[in-house]
């Protein structure tokens, strides 16, 4: 299983203060060297954390794959047929949110997510949409030609009971089977974290992970490079 690391809330300590340090993309090249497998930006409208200087250096710089989330508007569009990272991930978008709260909704989006897909592979960059672990999104996903989805895991990971973690596992297995049965790439993720991971790896049709907070939760107290080889250990037991 790959393991992209998201590195959003690098970007948020740094505008905090509005300095230039801690560096988002520093910390991408660190994160390489310790064997993250990508980097996960997500390039939001209002800029609260990664800003475009951020994207444009990362695609410059880092070697793995550039994993750039974004809503499918024509601003944040257009920034990434000219940036071009590998993947561009559509994820619903609210000002108020602190981080995404959910799936996007491809059934209910389809002609404008159809015509979004279209674009951004005219600029040779991968698409996947980032929704609940349903059937019918995941169909949906297909017929708008997506490459991938990126199933979220934000349920699973806000379980209160051993019960309810099982029961999401098995929606999301089952839900990552159907999507490679359609021939889409599967990743996963939201909430992820160094205990919940390590019934989550079982799940064998999943490709990638994105994990983030956790990560850096963890770097404040063992520094970066470590804090991902400890990830890393865990995924590939």
């Amino acid at each position: 299983m790959r393991f992209a690391l998201n590195i959003d809330h690098i970007a948020t300590l740094r505008n905090a203060r509005g300095e230039t340090q801690p560096d988002p993309v520093t910390a991408a090249l660190l994160a390489e060297q310790a064997g993250v497998d990508g980097i996960v930006v997500h390039l939001r409208e209002d800029r609260r954390h990664i800003n475009e200087r951020d994207v444009r250096l990362l695609r410059e710089l880092i070697t793995t794959k550039l994993d750039l989330e974004m809503a499918a508007t024509e601003e944040i569009i257009k920034i990434a047929c000219d940036v071009g990272p590998e993947l561009a991930t559509i994820v619903p978008e609210k000002r108020q949110e602190l981080t995404t709260e959910g799936g996007i909704s491809v059934i209910d989006n389809v002609a404008r997510l159809k015509e979004t897909v279209s674009t951004l592979h005219k600029f040779e960059i991968e698409v996947s949409m980032f929704i609940e672990p349903d059937i019918n999104q995941i169909d949906a996903s297909a017929e708008i030609d997506a490459d991938y989805i990126e199933i979220h895991t934000g349920v699973f990971a806000n379980a209160l009971t051993e019960e309810e973690q099982f029961d999401e596992l098995d929606r999301i297995r089952t839900a990552a089977k159907h999507a490679k049965k359609l021939g889409l790439g599967v990743n996963a993720g939201h909430g992820l974290n160094y205990s919940n991971i390590k019934i989550f790896r079982e799940l064998t049709d999943i490709d990638e992970v994105s994990i983030g907070h956790a990560i850096l939760a963890r770097a404040v107290f063992v520094g970066l490079k470590e804090a991902v080889r400890e990830m890393i250990g865990l995924l590939r037991v």
